[in-house]
């Protein structure tokens, strides 16, 4: 399993030095790099990304800018060369904090901080699945077959589970690259269902734990291909 990663910053050498540092690790695999941090957020937010490289000093927009600026930032390693960013660097719940110019030695043990959060966040216990989640300022843990379904809720996501309803703060795509492909169906722009919940549906509805859920014309038949294969 191979994290995948971006680098953040502005210096071409320093892009260069950790790219380096990236592509010769074996749980790492190099998505893109980025000179500022308008086209990182972009990037973010079209690309599947479990790991930013970034910078604390850019013009213009400073990488804690940038992180205050994504609605569900992936997992953050900080690099800076100043020393005295540490202490804020932790208020933003990064994963590790890199000194320049980096060592060797120091780049594997954040990667693996790195690895093992990523392994919590995406753990099997038994037969059951789970992610992580943070709701209210705190990480939840949220078994995937309880989940019913998911509901767009402006900034927000809500989780219809069988013991609660949880609110995040996330968009719909950014979510849906957290599930299964094989477990759950995004079968409206508001909705997300759980395949093993569904009831029974029709050319307009989906019926979920009793619930009437709207299915886009064009996913009627990408839900019959998924449920066949449940």
């Amino acid at each position: 399993m191979k994290l995948r990663s971006i680098i953040v910053d502005d210096s071409y050498i320093q892009r260069m030095a950790v790219a380096k540092l990236v592509d010769n690790h074996p749980n790492l695999e190099m998505v893109a790099e980025y000179s500022n941090a308008i086209e990182a957020k972009n990037g973010i937010n079209n690309n599947d990304i479990d790991l930013i490289f970034l910078d604390v000093e850019m013009p213009i927009i400073n990488g804690f800018d940038l992180l205050e600026s994504l609605v569900n930032p992936p997992q953050v390693i900080l690099i800076t060369g100043k020393p005295d960013y540490a202490l804020r660097a932790f208020d933003y719940d990064v994963t590790d904090y890199l000194h320049k110019p980096i060592t060797l030695t120091r780049f594997n043990n954040a990667v693996k901080r790195a690895m093992a959060n990523y392994g919590k966040m995406h753990k099997v216990d038994g037969d059951a699945e789970y992610i992580f989640v943070k709701s209210n300022l705190k990480k939840r843990k949220v078994v995937l077959n309880n989940i019913k379904w998911v509901e767009a809720l402006g900034d927000y996501v809500k989780l219809v589970t069988d013991e609660a309803n949880i609110v995040i703060l996330s968009t719909m795509k950014s979510f849906e690259q957290q599930l299964p492909e094989d477990k759950f169906l995004r079968i409206h722009k508001s909705y997300i269902v759980n395949l093993e919940k569904v009831e029974k549906f029709n050319s307009k509805k989906v019926e979920v734990a009793g619930r009437l859920i709207p299915l886009s014309r064009n996913k009627k038949t990408e839900l019959m291909e998924a449920l066949n294969g449940v």
